[in-house]
């Protein structure tokens, strides 16, 4: 499971060093894309072939639909680790997730968020105001 939240660098060669709690199960190749709320997600194989999977069921015939498999698939990228823990940053990517050189690295189970360390800061603080609001919907929802 991946879970924890990490304080990284980028270095000039674009490269992230993944956690390294998170590196045996992240070993070999992981998928880099783009993620929701100006992130990028990183997705072990397994768990990147089984959303691909899913991705590739919905029906086209809806615009949001669409956009949404071409953000996920379009914009993924299939990334060796090296054997340090690190893994390559595209351009795109980083220009996408507006990524400078520090940045925070968040477990969240089954794949990674890659934030701007300011840009986590902000989404932090906006989320945490709103805890209560979250928990009843949550409740609502028969999970929390």
């Amino acid at each position: 499971m991946l879970i924890g939240e990490y304080q990284h660098s980028i270095d000039p060669k674009k490269r992230l060093a993944l956690p390294s709690k998170f590196r045996s199960e992240l070993k070999g190749k992981v998928v880099v894309t783009r993620g929701l709320d100006q992130c990028l997600f990183i997705y072990p194989m397994r768990v990147w072939e089984e959303l691909a999977g899913k991705l590739g069921t919905l029906p086209v015939g809806e615009s949001s639909t669409r956009s949404f498999i071409r953000l996920m698939l379009a914009g993924a990228v299939d990334v060796e680790v090296d054997k340090q823990g690190r893994v390559l940053i595209p351009d795109y990517l980083k220009e996408y997730a507006k990524l400078k050189k520090e940045v925070v690295v968040a477990g969240i189970y089954n794949r990674l968020e890659v934030w701007d360390e300011l840009a986590w800061q902000t989404y932090k603080r906006k989320v945490e105001k709103n805890t209560d609001a979250i928990a009843e919907q949550l409740g609502k929802l028969g999970i929390y």
